[in-house]
């Protein structure tokens, strides 16, 4: 997938301090560290993400995959080390979050979520996509990769 031509930068926000940091895009591949809190931008594994921060990782560069979910779901529970495994294969071409719905409903409500997991993919700060239910590894690379 190609974000953006060589020599130009890419936004990405940071999972920890939330700072947008500006890259080169063939940096992508070796990581890169926040400029702020010097912590990795990418680690291979799905991050929390709140409603006082959500619109920050929106304006980030990178495609946004969000799974909202909840403790106490089967599905999600079942989908979650699917999800975790995704975001080792998937980064840095994607950013891919997690909403808890028990403690975001403002989230939650925010985004229609009628089921969980729901499945939401953001590009340039838009909803471009969704799906709901727990999908296997390849279906969900799939679906995601339709995005890029």
């Amino acid at each position: 997938m190609v974000i953006a031509a060589s020599g130009q930068t890419v936004q990405v926000a940071c999972t920890g301090c939330h700072t947008l940091n500006r890259m080169p895009v063939e940096r992508l591949n070796g990581g890169g560290k926040c400029g702020r809190c010097k912590q990795p931008l990418f680690n291979g594994r799905p991050f929390n993400l709140d409603e006082a921060h959500f619109a920050q990782h929106l304006k980030g560069d990178l495609p946004l995959v969000v799974d909202f979910w909840a403790a106490w779901c089967g599905p999600c529970k079942a989908f979650a080390p699917v999800y975790e495994q995704a975001a080792q294969l998937l980064e840095p071409q994607v950013r891919l979050a997690k909403v808890d719905t028990e403690r975001e409903p403002g989230l939650a409500s925010r985004f229609g979520i009628r089921s969980i997991p729901t499945l939401i993919v953001f590009r340039n700060g838009a909803e471009v996509d969704r799906v709901s239910g727990a999908l296997p590894l390849a279906q969900f690379q799939q679906w995601v990769r339709k995005h890029l």
